[in-house]
């Protein structure tokens, strides 16, 4: 992968852009402020600092972010209930204060703040940065980087401290929550500086380094999501005025206009599943996929294709025959098995999404065998697969596949939601129907609409609204984003800003067989609570400005 030979530049780099949690972050620093502060001195040192940036990511990516923390949506669920103060906890709404594995994000997302904020003012230091085209473009893969985290950081968290200038010394260590608000007028206002000064990505460009078109799909998350709904200090949900929301859907719409203007970024040519094979096979591309999580060649530090994937039980080989067979995957994450009827049976996206087999070992052929499973508990999250990854491997458990972070189908379907609210559903439709195309789905419109968007087919949907035309585009942004994105981690946070994510999960909690499946997110989901993560119990005890008040609830 392409970053990959950057990666190992980094080790020095990355020790001296500090690390640790939130307060760790923002108190320690290098031994030497002379050497941290007479280290941007070259573009190659700069671009070394970019890379420390980057480096944060599969740290956090790798188990945590984009598949546990979203997790339970209407989609997916943590196998097995037992309490483990990580995993299971999150997904089943059980989280406490204490968790280690939202520790571990809320550390990772601030340590990847702070890299940047070193690193944009370090740059900023040079002399003629401002002309410096080679600069602009470092500058805006940081403000890329940070305001990507601090999306998250709000998503997760809502208010939360923050800050974009390094701290320089323990006096300036801890803050107070930050509105929101406020914080998504950074984000936009670093993804507006990095899309004017990053290039489009091309055939020999890489996904691993932030893009235009990065910036401008980021921007379009960003944007619905401070239209939607979130969860304030006093318990209850809320959004912004109706002039607030248009603003942000005619922004989303604009940034959409320059990915047609520019014509660049497209589907992938050979298809949906060929896509998510690629993935596996850690093959780059640029049309489809806008910006990726890079995991380091040969490091085994990820899980993609082996907790979240179908099972594969353990080769029974010694270790000198690994090249020749599969890895475990250990499959610690399920489908909730009747999206895979809510599927045409036509739509290809169907059996990539919903793996209904697994791997065991056959003693008789030496060799892992296919299994079909056909009790709905052991149906898997199918895009990210050991049997379509290259034979023989490091470590058993892990793989160095990439997190796709997002793609262009994703942005299609943003503007088709965006068109939607601004009026214009004719040209949410067409969106709409780009990708089902892309996946041989029926095209869709207002006269079949019932028959793909209501039961029989699906579920009925009590908490959206669908007696006029901007109904059944919200019904069916719902649906469409569901079949297209399952399992990217971006699913949580969709139902999150439509306001509707503990109706959700009761209503496909309800509808399942419980004596099969341990669905139980939506017996033990609270509402004006859940919406939002507790902020760590280290960061409660050492942080006075947040005079010991966590999120609503806990």
């Amino acid at each position: 992968m392409e970053i990959n030979k950057y990666l190992s530049l980094i080790p020095m780099m990355a020790a001296a852009l500090l690390s640790g949690g939130c307060t760790d972050i923002i108190t320690e620093d290098p031994d030497s402020y002379y050497e941290r502060d007479e280290f941007f001195t070259t573009p190659q040192k700069a671009e070394m600092a970019v890379l420390g940036i980057y480096n944060g990511l599969p740290a956090i990516y790798g188990e945590k972010d984009g598949m546990s923390l979203p997790c339970s949506d209407d989609i997916y669920y943590v196998n097995g209930t037992t309490a483990d103060n990580g995993r299971r906890d999150v997904g089943h709404y059980v989280v406490r204060t204490n968790n280690t594995w939202v520790s571990g994000v809320w550390d990772g997302k601030y340590n990847i703040i702070n890299r940047a904020n070193y690193t944009i003012s370090g740059i900023e230091s040079m002399p003629g940065w401002q002309s410096d085209p080679t600069l602009l473009r470092l500058i805006a893969e940081a403000r890329f980087l940070r305001a990507q985290s601090a999306l998250d950081l709000v998503r997760y968290w809502g208010d939360v401290p923050f800050k974009t200038k390094r701290t320089s010394g323990y006096e300036e260590a801890y803050g107070p929550r930050v509105p929101r608000e406020q914080i998504y007028d950074q984000i936009i206002e670093d993804l507006n500086f990095a899309k004017e000064n990053l290039p489009w990505a091309d055939e020999v460009g890489t996904p691993e380094r932030a893009s235009q078109g990065a910036a401008r799909g980021m921007l379009m998350r960003a944007l619905l999501s401070r239209a939607g709904y979130s969860l304030q200090a006093d318990g209850k949900l809320s959004r912004p005025d109706g002039k607030t929301r248009n603003e942000c859907f005619r922004g989303v719409v604009d940034e959409w206009l320059a990915f047609e203007a520019k014509g660049y970024h497209t589907f992938y040519p050979e298809g949906f599943e060929a896509l998510f094979k690629s993935f596996s096979q850690e093959i780059l591309n640029t049309t489809e996929s806008i910006f990726e999580v890079a995991f380091l060649a040969g490091k085994n530090n990820g899980y993609w294709g082996t907790y979240m994937g179908p099972a594969v039980a353990a080769p029974q080989i010694s270790s000198t025959e690994s090249s020749k067979y599969m890895g475990r995957a250990n499959a610690v994450f399920r489908a909730v098995p009747e999206w895979r009827a809510f599927y045409e049976e036509k739509d290809e996206r169907r059996d990539v999404s919903i793996c209904t087999h697994s791997f065991t070992w056959d003693e008789t052929i030496n060799n892992h065998k296919l299994t079909e499973q056909k009790s709905p508990r052991n149906w898997y999250p199918g895009k990210w697969r050991r049997e379509w990854m290259p034979l023989g491997y490091i470590d058993p458990n892990k793989t160095d596949v990439n997190f796709c972070l997002l793609r262009y189908a994703d942005v299609v379907l943003m503007a088709a939601e965006a068109y939607g609210e601004i009026g214009n559903t004719t040209e949410a439709w067409r969106l709409i129907n780009l990708v089902r195309e892309r996946a041989g789905a029926t095209q869709v419109n207002s006269g079949n609409y019932a028959s793909i968007y209501k039961a029989p087919k699906v579920y009925n949907l009590p908490y959206i609204a669908d007696g006029d035309e901007a109904g059944r585009i919200r019904t069916a942004i719902y649906w469409e984003r569901g079949f297209e994105l399952a399992f990217e981690g971006i699913r949580k946070f969709d139902l999150l800003r439509w306001g509707v994510l503990g109706d959700a999960l009761k209503l496909f909690g309800e509808n399942v067989d419980s004596r099969i499946i341990s669905y139980v997110a939506g017996q033990n989901f609270v509402k004006g609570k859940h919406e939002l993560l507790p902020i760590p119990q280290d960061e409660m005890q050492v942080n006075p400005y947040l005079e010991n008040t966590n999120n609503p609830g806990y």
